[in-house]
Order: C-alpha cells, then structure tokens, then sequence
C-alpha cells in the first residue's frame, strides 16, 4: 500500500465526500486538517504548489479533486 495522507477540512463538501469513502471504505490514513493543524496548509502548499483541498498525497505526490480520489481510493485501497 502506498503512503497516504489527506489534506482536508471538516466543512468542505468535497472534503466530506473523500471522508465518506473513507468510512465506507473502512480505511483509516493519515489526515491533516489544513484550517485547524499548525503548518499544515504550507506543508500542502510545498508538496502541490496550491491549497485546494481535498487533497491526497500519494508516496509524495498530491492527487486533487474529490471524484479522482474516491476513484483511486476504490481501486487501490478498496
């Protein structure tokens, strides 16, 4: 399984979108809160280059969009 981290925040409906496949794909990864975690938000902004979220990192790179992530998610992690 590769290494995962999802930069998101709790009201994002996008955000929520990726965090109900999550659920239902009884997966738990790393997730940083780009509104609540100190240094989060620069963190995302130095892997992508952007603070859009959702955002899953995947062995470094960031993959963007809550329908490319939910599909990744259901193909490699489901």
């Amino acid at each position: 399984m590769p290494e995962l981290t999802l930069y998101y925040f709790p009201s994002c409906p996008y955000c929520r979108r990726v965090l109900d496949c999550l659920d239902r794909l009884d997966l738990e990864i790393p997730m940083r809160d780009i509104q609540s975690e100190a240094g989060a938000r620069d963190d995302l902004l130095e892997i992508g280059g952007k603070g859009q979220v959702p955002c899953l990192v995947i062995d470094g790179k960031p993959l963007y969009e809550s329908g490319d992530i939910v599909r990744w998610l259901e193909e490699h992690a489901g």
